[in-house]
């Protein structure tokens, strides 16, 4: 591995590692809460816990008094945890989509910066082959080496979208 691309590993571990001391509280607890929930620990425990109850409550462990023969209490705690659960997925989802944008937003600058570079390359290119006498290339060498105005593209594919 080139040097260049270890560097560029390490600093967006950094970047993360940032990013995750920068959290507050509440964040770092729903972490925690949804690594745990999306964990087989979590399945585990939840299938040993609602089962003993079950039985319990429907008078399968001999000398256990039930305590929630209806199992209304076991559904209504089910449900809270559930509203809770589903919360806390919904805010590491808004985590996820905030990451997201802001590689899509990277991926985006490099592309344009890409762009820029080779037509510039492309430009110096043809003015080379002009200087030293080589026949002008095909009409698509030349389109390439004409400046791409993002805005107008992404005009384009607005107005196709609307179509």
């Amino acid at each position: 591995m080139n040097r260049t691309l270890r560097d560029n590993i390490e600093a967006f571990e950094q970047r993360r590692r940032d990013s995750d001391a920068r959290a507050g509280p509440g964040e770092r607890f729903s972490r925690l809460v949804t690594r745990f929930a999306g964990s087989i620990t979590f399945v585990a425990v939840h299938a040993v816990a609602f089962g003993l109850w079950v039985a319990v409550n429907e008078r399968l462990v001999p000398g256990v008094t039930p305590f929630d023969p209806s199992l209304v209490m076991l559904a209504t705690m089910a449900s809270v945890e559930a509203i809770f659960l589903s919360t806390f997925v919904l805010i590491a989802q808004n985590r996820m989509a905030a990451a997201a944008d802001r590689r899509a937003d990277l991926d985006l600058h490099i592309s344009l910066l890409a762009e820029a570079e080779l037509t510039r390359l492309t430009d110096l290119t043809l003015r080379i082959a002009e200087k030293v006498g080589v026949d002008a290339p095909e009409p698509e060498i030349r389109e390439v080496a004409e400046l791409v105005d993002p805005g107008v593209v992404l005009d384009e594919l607005e107005r196709r979208e609307s179509e």
